[in-house]
């Protein structure tokens, strides 16, 4: 009998009322704003009046350096929530909203999966309560201030080429990459080329994740840097006085989203920063809440552990205050395989045939991956547990090949079977992460508000990636000289690079040595609160695939939706 799809799981699923699911984690109704039937918002009164209550446990989960494919995190995340349950334990997940770039693209809805899902899938991948349309007004509301303030005499003197602030759109659109405006006549503005990137690259999505309450969210809004004068003065949106209506359009956004699992575990979906230039975490919102409800708080970061985990370390607890407990590493046996060097993986493509036979070798031989993981998550004083995310390809050998990298390494490890068993599948897991978040915790972050950019770079480039050190393009140490001097240098970095690699480039696999971190560009998000380098080619605007899943989505005769995935 085939496995049923995601669909059809999560449509066959006993939801509770959502009151019910608040009030299991102590959270009354009356800080509840119902969204229809399946979905309610979480007013901000919740932070202040949760806050006498006991702090749960503070699970981040992360990963091996995933493959194109994704190596299952919102899954594991979802499953270790729903496992609490099965140890006795109460937990809250919080993950973020998905943009519906991919849900149309090639990697589909971010729902988790098999028996391991949010629910309403439909409702959590297709506009929600419309956070992801406030956030794209916000950002273009802004842009035509912009606009305007260029076509009625520039009084602040912007520079037309040294505008920073694009357009957005939560779609996969590569012809919006580079456009140019205003063309048509003095009428239609001033001629000047720019573009779009997708929704969850906006600094206000970012500055949505990072803000702490309404009066925070409105003063980052004001310091957001949307340009430079000829002389090389940032300009900010609050000058172009377009901060306050920002904030106005971002007034129910603000507020988290509460849905359940298919085992009714709560579940806090709130922003969705992209994870290449920013956080690509959650946001410190729904954490404030999500901490005091429950004995555990379990949170996801994007990408591998040199990505998300070290963002949620240095960027997002600096920005919260929160404390991590423990930390999950997501490992699949194909992940270390691909890391060995010998198998080529494609997103939208079966995986190669040998790479299906049984063959711990090569799961050992791309081991340095995992190892190197597990000192990053150390490396901030945090307790690391190794999730083996089980598929039905792999083999026993294999699994226990993991398990003995993670002893080896001194990590608790636990294999996963929450895809097709729900949260039983994940109570060993549970477990393992009960006992590391039981452990005195010595976290601290990697650098100091006081250290240089280019320190905090290097810090980065040398003891999570295993760079030797730092190459500038005169153009990015110009503008560290630039940020420095408006008074930027007290920022945290977010460095934009591949998730591919634990290194810069994207065909270097496992741990890669003897090479140095090449900065072409440096960028500065001071509204979310961040710097951030970049390395490489980013594409902030994907594009769609030869095979895009919006060509399979429709409605059938009863108005039911299908092809979702």
């Amino acid at each position: 009998m085939a496995f049923p799809l995601d669909l059809e799981i999560a449509r066959s699923a006993a939801l509770k009322p959502l009151e019910d699911v608040a009030a299991g984690v102590g959270i009354p109704s009356h800080l509840l704003e119902p969204y229809g039937e399946e979905v309610v918002k979480i007013k901000l009164a919740a932070i202040g009046e949760l806050a006498d209550r006991p702090a749960a446990k503070y699970v981040v989960v992360s990963a091996v350096t995933p493959t194109p494919l994704g190596e299952g995190k919102t899954t594991t995340t979802v499953g270790l929530g729903q496992g609490f349950a099965h140890i006795g334990k109460r937990a809250t997940v919080a993950i973020r909203q998905p943009s519906m770039g991919p849900t149309f693209g090639i990697k589909g809805g971010a729902a988790g999966g098999g028996y391991s899902q949010v629910v309403p899938m439909e409702a959590l991948n297709l506009h929600l309560t419309g956070d992801m349309h406030a956030v794209t007004a916000a950002n273009n509301l802004l842009a035509a201030m912009i606009d305007n303030h260029l076509y009625q005499g520039n009084a602040l003197d912007l520079d037309v080429h040294n505008i920073t602030w694009r357009r957005v759109a939560d779609v996969n659109d590569r012809a919006l990459r580079n456009i140019v405006i205003g063309l048509g006549g003095r009428a239609d503005g001033t001629p000047r080329q720019t573009g779009f990137d997708i929704t969850a690259a906006s600094e206000v999505m970012a500055t949505l994740a990072l803000c702490s309450s309404q009066s925070d969210l409105r003063q980052r809004l004001g310091r957001i840097v949307v340009g430079y004068t000829r002389d090389g003065t940032p300009v900010t949106a609050e000058q172009l006085h377009g901060a306050g209506s920002m904030a106005v359009l971002l007034r129910d956004a603000i507020k988290p989203n509460l849905l359940q699992t298919l085992e009714n575990t709560p579940v806090l979906v709130h922003t969705g920063p992209f994870g290449n230039i920013a956080t690509g975490n959650s946001s410190v919102i729904a954490d404030l809440i999500g901490i005091h409800a429950g004995d555990y708080l379990v949170t996801e970061a994007g990408f591998g552990a040199d990505m998300g985990a070290e963002r949620f370390f240095n960027i997002k607890c600096r920005a919260s205050g929160l404390r991590p407990d423990a930390a999950v590493i997501v490992v699949t046996v194909r992940a270390l395989k691909a890391h060995s060097g010998k198998y080529k993986i494609v997103a939208g493509r079966p995986l190669p045939e040998p790479m299906l036979a049984e063959n711990p070798a090569d799961v050992a031989e791309g081991a340095a991956n995992l190892r190197k993981q597990i000192d990053n998550i150390r490396l901030h004083g945090v307790s690391p547990v190794v999730a083996i995310n089980a598929f039905p390809t792999d083999h026993l050998s294999e699994h226990q090949a993991i398990t003995e990298i993670a002893a080896s390494q001194g990590a608790r490890s636990a294999v996963c079977t929450h895809f097709a068993d729900g949260g039983a599948g994940a109570a060993e897991l549970a477990e393992a992460v009960a006992e590391a978040a039981a452990e005195p915790s010595q976290f601290r972050f990697l650098y100091p508000d006081s250290a240089s950019l280019r320190e905090k770079i290097e810090t980065l480039a040398t003891k999570v990636y295993g760079a030797d050190g730092v190459d500038y393009t005169p153009q990015a140490a110009a503008q560290l000289d630039t940020y420095e001097r408006a008074g930027f240098g007290q920022l945290p970095v977010c460095v934009a690079k591949t998730h591919l690699s634990i290194s810069s480039d994207p065909s270097l696999k496992g741990a890669p040595t003897g090479w140095r971190l090449p900065v072409r560009e440096v960028r500065a998000s001071v509204g979310a609160g961040f710097v951030y380098p970049i390395c490489g080619d980013i594409r902030t605007m994907p594009g769609l695939g030869t095979s895009p899943a919006a060509a399979c989505i429709d409605l059938d005769e009863d108005g039911q939706i299908v092809g979702l995935s």
